[in-house]
């Protein structure tokens, strides 16, 4: 893949997990996690903060799911690397905040983690579609 490839590959992907991410995050979920985490929120989202995780997960997700698709030539391959670095990074979080962290609930454990494996996974083979359409 060549790089102008590889950076729009980059592009499409980033725009795939926003407008995901903030669907889920903003319409569908959104009381659930005010639920149960809203006293973990801060009054104002750190803008800076949200923009560099998403632009480092989606180099992960290039790297460990769309690429090694791209190189088989497998959707299934970028779907399951997906869905397997959404599980490995989302659980990283949610387990590690329900070791540290006193009353961070269970359930947003497995709701999060079932949602990061999904959207990751799917984020992947939106991707890797993206990469064998361009090339």
């Amino acid at each position: 893949m060549t790089l102008t490839k590889w950076v729009a590959t980059y592009g499409v992907t980033l725009l795939v997990f926003l407008a995901l991410d903030f669907m889920w995050l903003g319409l569908v979920a959104k009381g659930f996690y005010r639920r149960y985490l809203g006293s973990f929120f801060s009054e104002k989202v750190n803008w800076p903060a949200a923009f560099l995780f998403y632009l480092i997960f989606i180099l992960g997700i290039l790297v460990f799911a769309v690429l090694p698709g791209f190189k088989e030539a497998s959707g299934l391959k970028a779907l399951g690397m997906g869905m397997l670095f959404g599980l490995v990074t989302y659980a990283t979080y949610d387990l590690t905040n329900l070791a540290l962290l006193k009353g961070w609930p269970t359930k947003v454990v497995i709701v999060d983690m079932t949602w990061g494996t999904l959207l990751t996974g799917i984020v992947a083979l939106a991707g890797y579609a993206f990469s064998m359409w361009i090339s």
